[in-house]
């Protein structure tokens, strides 16, 4: 079984796949890595050096081979990667997917602690971040609700979570 956990950045899909992957003995994909191993550039470099037009068609190409190739595993793509062609469609056909919800003030919270290495953030002042959230998630979420399942994340740890998503999908 593929499973694809989506969500905004800082709502833990990094973080949960991991653990996730460690308790069902299933290997972790991460999206944004393969791209970055592919290109040999950071997807802040690609972002920088290429733009956000390659960086999404790159990400719908990877992708839709992932999908297309893996059987079994985790699969963690990039906050927007299913608002962008029709690959939310694509990882809803191919994998169980999971959206990993978690409030404006949660995301801020996470976001922050990384907002070098965060493209979308990188620039803007902190007292920003939460409008840019709240106007991103709005924008998002109508893709993001498409998922199999909803998992809130808020106030939950990696294990309670990974646990929850078991559940979910009945393993």
């Amino acid at each position: 079984m593929l499973i694809s956990l989506l969500g905004y950045m800082g709502s833990g899909k990094s973080h949960i796949s991991k653990n996730l992957s460690k308790k069902l003995n299933l290997p972790l994909i991460d999206l944004d890595q393969k791209i970055s191993d592919e290109h040999q550039l950071t997807v802040a470099e690609i972002f920088q050096n290429r733009g956000e037009i390659f960086f999404r068609k790159e990400e719908k190409r990877i992708l839709e081979s992932i999908l297309n190739d893996e059987q079994n595993g985790i699969l963690s793509p990039g906050g927007g990667t299913p608002v962008y062609y029709d690959n939310m469609e694509i990882i809803n056909q191919k994998s169980k997917s999971i959206f990993l919800r978690a409030s404006v003030r949660t995301l801020t919270e996470r976001v922050l602690l990384q907002k070098d290495t965060r493209p979308l953030i990188a620039k803007l002042d902190d007292h920003d971040i939460p409008e840019f959230i709240a106007k991103h998630l709005f924008e998002r979420n109508p893709f993001y609700s498409k998922a199999h399942f909803t998992v809130d994340t808020d106030s939950k740890t990696a294990g309670e979570i990974s646990e929850e998503i078991i559940s979910l999908l009945k393993l």
